[in-house]
């Protein structure tokens, strides 16, 4: 089975059309942060759909993949750096939700 590379960047662009919607409705840091989680992901898809489609026998493509372990790399530091600073927030304000970090003052 061979799906197309305009089905992977449609679904990509619903995946990363689901994350910026969950990020600006949802309170919650921790789904905020999957949600970042999810454009992040939509975009790896992307990049590997396009290098897929620019391919051919005698040319592979490979900056998709490198684009994707990059952005892969980005999104694991970006989720430590993320929890750490939630778990924070929860011993500070008690609560995980983004009301609580902005009334936070420094």
């Amino acid at each position: 089975m061979n799906v197309p590379s305009e089905h992977l960047l449609y679904l990509s662009a619903g995946l990363f059309a689901l994350g910026v919607l969950g990020f600006l409705v949802r309170r919650n840091v921790i789904v905020v942060l999957m949600c970042v989680e999810l454009m992040l992901n939509a975009a790896n898809l992307a990049f590997l759909a396009a290098s897929r489609q620019h391919s051919t026998a005698d040319h592979p493509a490979l900056q998709g993949p490198v684009f994707a372990i990059f952005v892969i790399t980005v999104a694991a530091a970006e989720a430590a750096v993320g929890l750490a600073l939630i778990i924070a927030l929860y011993r500070l304000k008690q609560s995980a939700e983004t009301d609580a970090a902005a009334e936070m003052k420094g």
